[in-house]
């Protein structure tokens, strides 16, 4: 298979748990269709949502797949400012040199959001059950001692 930037041969590496496809000369990295869930993986374990593989801005990419020779194409991974390249027929993925540890950074940025926000929704949800069923105005006056 022939890196679809340079032409150069790609080699077989073990990265990161999986096989990947390597490029000698331009140091970019050919993920199968699923390796990319599992480098996602990686990052955020236990997280299902993180398959649901979210692309923006979609454009034809300049590079062509090295399994089929189609144009592919490009997209903003997951609404960052990180552009990878898909074949349409899912044969893979196409990561520049450290684009893989930026999709590994993205997922784990991530999970911690996802983190603050549930520890957000539970502290909130512990607010509530501490005040009851009274009226925020009733809240508000019981903070400042005006209840009775």
């Amino acid at each position: 298979m022939k890196c679809p930037r340079d032409q150069t041969e790609l080699i077989i590496e073990h990265h990161k748990g999986i096989e990947v496809d390597h490029c000698p000369t331009c140091n970019g990295r050919w993920l199968d269709h699923h390796e990319l869930d599992h480098l996602e993986a990686l990052a955020a374990p236990d997280d299902d949502a993180r398959r649901a593989m979210v692309e923006y801005a979609k454009r034809p990419s300049d590079l062509h797949c090295p399994v089929c020779e189609k144009q592919m194409r490009a997209f903003n991974y997951r609404a960052y400012n990180l552009e990878i390249d898909t074949c349409e027929d899912e044969h893979g993925f196409w990561l520049d040199a450290g684009e893989e540890g930026r999709v590994h950074d993205i997922m784990e940025e991530r999970v911690q959001g996802l983190a603050r926000s549930e520890s957000a929704e539970e502290a909130w949800g512990q607010f509530l059950g501490r005040v009851g069923n009274r009226g925020v105005w009733d809240n508000i006056k019981g903070m400042f001692g005006g209840r009775k």
